[in-house]
């Protein structure tokens, strides 16, 4: 049973469903889904078409909006919005260290997660969507991992959309994560480079707290052990809008004098653990590589491999020298199931998701090439999450889709520039329809 309630100029609606883990077994065992439908307070009665939002990720579950701000406002001045909890996220069925044992040992639990990839959470739409929409197609907004999902989408059932919007999340259509990972490093070399030159001071404090943890054994307070690896990772936030900012206040005042010599702060500690763990969003870590399956070949814990490559990464050898500690961005490390509370039960787990060899292809390059579907994606110039060479190969081979590239937002750009985003998204793609 839904039931309604009402924020400031919205109403907002909990809907839950049931769709088959595995949609090629429709008779087989099943999981819930949740989705909030919001739409504007003095629209709550009319007929209006429907948006439904997916998540960047994976992992995350969707926004938890209070009122209309951000791009949601501009959305809801023509659209039902459907703000889908895509499986094992927020309140669909968890998949967690503490729900996923319920599946038996690490290979069980493997084999359930290998079904919470973009294919499966495009199938969950469109079996959902006739509930919904009792039939019409409707527009999707993807973000990040969402515009994944979305190409995903014009691949797998172009007839659910009558319009694909994606911010910061094309794809690329047949890359290997190694590829992905090689792309990455340069660009999140940059992002550190522009973060010392705004932030020079930081230099030095960086270097400090990694020769602290170099010769330290530190524990956060949730149990999280603060490594040099784990600390350069906090690097992921040199990806959004505020990131680097973010990250310089984090800086600024790391260490306290104590009895025993100066530490790292409580106040630093409890910042760098919230920032750190994954218990909100387990499934990120463990299936975040293997969104890039796609063939015979295993992931094979491909960042952590690539980033041997890069040996200006390696915090000891700068140490040693005179250069800058260089942070890493959105990558997933086998060493992190070892030092996160959250994920140290799913270790083995997540090694026979890295082993496996049977992904099947996620995308259609024949059947995007022949897109009929209004398409228009943002592609952020220097995206730090996405590569910008990969999202233009990949645009330029769905048929009829327009990108906005702009240095103007960094990946975050939905969020921070609201809705003109999602306004300049809907004018690209109307003026091609």
């Amino acid at each position: 049973m839904s039931v309604s309630y009402r924020q400031p100029g919205v109403v907002l609606t909990d809907r839950r469903f049931t769709v088959p883990l595995d949609h090629a077994d429709p008779t087989g065992e099943t999981i819930e889904l949740y989705a909030r439908e919001a739409v504007a307070s003095d629209k709550a009665h009319q007929d209006l078409p429907w948006l439904v939002y997916l998540q960047g990720g994976p992992g995350f579950g969707a926004n938890r909006f209070i009122g209309r701000p951000a791009w949601l406002g501009r959305a809801l001045k023509e659209y039902r919005v459907l703000l889908l909890d895509q499986r094992g996220t927020g309140a669909s069925t968890t998949a967690n260290r503490q729900t996923l044992p319920l599946r038996g040992g690490p290979a069980e639990q493997a084999d359930y997660l290998a079904h919470f990839r973009a294919d499966a959470i495009v199938r969950d739409c469109e079996a959902i969507r006739p509930q919904i929409t009792g039939g019409a197609p409707w527009t999707v907004l993807g973000q990040s991992f969402g515009g994944f999902c979305t190409v995903a989408y014009l691949s797998l059932a172009p007839e659910g959309l009558s319009a694909a919007l994606i911010t910061g999340g094309l794809p690329s259509l047949d890359a290997h994560a190694d590829d992905v990972y090689r792309a990455a490093f340069p660009r999140i070399e940059r992002k550190v480079v522009a973060h010392y030159a705004r932030y020079p001071q930081d230099v030095e404090r960086a270097r400090r707290i990694a020769d602290h943890l170099l010769t330290h054994d530190v524990v956060l307070p949730n149990g999280y052990r603060l490594t040099v690896e784990a600390f350069q990772s906090l690097g992921i936030m040199l990806g959004g809008s505020e990131g680097s900012h973010r990250l310089h206040f984090l800086l600024e005042d790391a260490f306290v004098r104590t009895p025993n010599g100066h530490e790292l702060s409580d106040a630093f500690q409890e910042e760098a653990q919230g920032l750190l763990s994954y218990a909100g969003h387990p499934l990120y870590a463990l299936v975040h590589e293997a969104c890039y399956g796609q063939d015979a070949r295993p992931t094979d814990w491909s960042a952590e491999r690539v980033r041997a490559e890069f040996p200006r990464f390696d915090a000891a050898k700068a140490l040693a020298g005179d250069e800058p500690l260089l942070f890493t961005g959105e990558s997933v490390h086998p060493w992190m199931f070892d030092c996160d509370p959250a994920l140290r039960p799913l270790r083995e787990t997540a090694e026979l998701l890295a082993a496996r060899t049977d992904w099947t292809p996620l995308y259609d390059p024949a059947r995007l090439a022949a897109n009929e579907v209004p398409a228009a994606a943002a592609v952020y110039h220097d995206d730090m999450y996405v590569d910008t060479v990969h999202a233009l190969t990949t645009a330029r081979a769905i048929r009829g889709l327009r990108t906005w590239v702009t240095d103007e937002f960094e990946h975050d750009g939905v969020r921070a520039g609201g809705p003109r985003v999602l306004d300049r998204l809907l004018a690209l793609a109307r003026d091609e329809a």
